[in-house]
């Protein structure tokens, strides 16, 4: 007799899986084609569970009933996943308010209004409403984009300026290379050829770009005389790079953008500058000050920068786009290269980032954009939070205690700036590994929660919760902790 034949003949049918009451509920939701479809992967995968563990002649009406409830759990679950959006909505609760891995800066409920509307319908992308004739989508940024940087900067003076938005910051350097410096010399400090996140590094930008590095300097001191004595016929860009997420400290000598552009002017060369993580704001009035305020592209313009290029997301709190912003002739010439086809904005994130800027021109971001009000959270508020979120806990079982933490921007922003706050810390009574775990599961069939593990104990920071999102986070943990404990028995009885 063949093992596997004999295994195989407890399987359920795809046609007794259909007509399962719960899965028989989904025909409307799904076509009977799509609902086949995961019925039958289903039996395909307790196939193999069938065939490894096969039949003994005592058990075998027990074994096609389980065969059969572990098909259509899986067509459920199948059903489920597919039925999930991707990515998946998170709570974030690890207190770095720019988190990459969680797609850093959220939305306002502004920008997050402005890209359903478009997002539902049609818009004028590429249309001149006026006159009924085609139109360039970089329009309905430029304005903005100027006017959000006059405004937080009185000192600009934006009328010989001009604007683009890109895909991404990393698209915005790269295009003003292959417009400004194609198969020319770019010189640029030996100490801003940085690499961050993603393996993301200046020179291989540079190189798909086109242009040719000319280091000069050291890591850690470069002099105005040594981009002088780089500067030849073939020099095409002077250019600066913010280093983002590292600082070099101690014994360091950079040169002053005023500086540069007064270098380049003289030799008739652009000077750019990558500031990074677009910082708006002036940081000294969140009390991040001195070595660790961040520089505003703003301030490099008024230097005399010819082109800065910078995030829209990260510090400035809108969707992923890179700015480009400089003088208006350079920034034509930029906006006409094929590259800004390829690397445009869509109608979501042209509709996010204008709601978003509109918040710097009105002079509302440090309340209405979500990271500004996260890195401005008062400490008694977040005290008061996680003092609640405690409470919470406790009522549902779950053992915790409050006590003070620090969070951190994160994103590639103010690296080595730390916010004080106040976390709380849940004693699960499994390892914190195991709990985090299971947070990230939602075994409730809720909102996975994010948190971080810090001396062995998972802790929650309210700094990064949305406000109104507390009672879903003691919710999910309370589940997790029920979970995780039903997970590991024995561990739980002991501790």
């Amino acid at each position: 007799m063949n093992p596997q034949a004999d295994a195989r003949r407890d399987l359920p049918s795809i046609d007794s899986v259909m007509r399962q009451a719960d899965v028989a509920a989904l025909v409307g939701s799904f076509s009977r084609e799509a609902l086949t479809r995961l019925a039958r992967r289903a039996v395909d995968g307790v196939r193999a569970l069938a065939i490894a563990t096969p039949p003994s002649a005592d058990d075998s009406d027990g074994r096609r009933g389980r065969l059969f409830a572990d098909a259509v759990a899986a067509t459920l679950a199948g059903a489920a996943a597919t039925s999930r959006p991707s990515p998946r909505r998170v709570i974030n609760a690890t207190g770095v308010v720019l988190h990459t891995n969680l797609g850093r800066a959220p939305l306002s409920p502004e920008a997050t209004a402005a890209v359903a509307e478009v997002a539902a319908g049609y818009a004028d992308v590429e249309l001149e409403l006026g006159t009924g004739t085609r139109g360039s989508r970089h329009v309905h940024l430029a304005r903005p984009i100027i006017e959000a940087l006059e405004t937080t900067c009185p000192a600009l003076d934006g009328s010989g300026l001009d604007a683009i938005a890109v895909n991404n910051c990393a698209g915005a350097i790269l295009l003003v290379l292959a417009e400004l410096a194609r198969g020319r010399e770019v010189i640029v400090s030996r100490g801003h050829l940085v690499e961050i996140g993603g393996g993301f590094r200046v020179p291989d930008v540079m190189r798909q770009g086109g242009a040719r590095l000319v280091e000069v300097g050291t890591t850690n001191r470069t002099r105005l005389a040594d981009y002088a004595d780089a500067v030849t016929s073939d020099t095409a860009v002077i250019l600066t790079v913010h280093p983002s997420n590292f600082r070099i400290v101690g014994f360091t000598e950079s040169v002053a953008m005023a500086d540069l552009a007064v270098l380049g002017a003289d030799r008739g060369i652009p000077l750019v500058d990558d500031i990074g993580s677009g910082c708006l704001l002036d940081t000294a009035a969140f009390g991040i000050g001195g070595a660790m305020r961040e520089p505003r592209p703003s301030e490099s313009l008024v230097a005399g920068a010819s082109v800065v290029t910078f995030s829209g997301d990260k510090l400035l709190g809108g969707p992923q786009s890179g700015v480009i912003v400089g003088a208006s002739h350079l920034v034509d010439r930029i906006r006409r290269h094929p590259l800004a086809r390829a690397l445009r904005l869509d109608k979501l994130g042209m509709a996010a980032l204008g709601a978003t800027l509109a918040h710097y021109r009105r002079g509302d971001a440090p309340h209405s954009i979500p990271i500004w009000r996260m890195i401005g959270a008062a400490q008694a508020e977040l005290a008061a939070r996680a003092d609640a979120l405690a409470t919470l806990l406790r009522r549902s079982g779950t053992a915790c205690d409050v006590s003070p933490g620090f969070s951190a921007v994160g994103g590639g922003s103010m690296p080595g700036v730390t916010l004080p706050t106040t976390l709380v810390r849940v004693k699960g009574g499994v390892p914190a590994e195991i709990l985090a775990r299971w947070l990230r599961r939602a075994p409730g069939g809720g909102v996975p929660v994010i948190c971080r593990i810090e001396d062995g104990s998972v802790v929650l920071d309210p700094r990064t919760v949305p406000l109104g999102d507390d009672i879903l986070v003691a919710e999910e943990v309370a589940s997790a902790v029920g979970a995780s404990r039903r997970a590991e028995p024995s561990r739980s009885d002991k501790e």
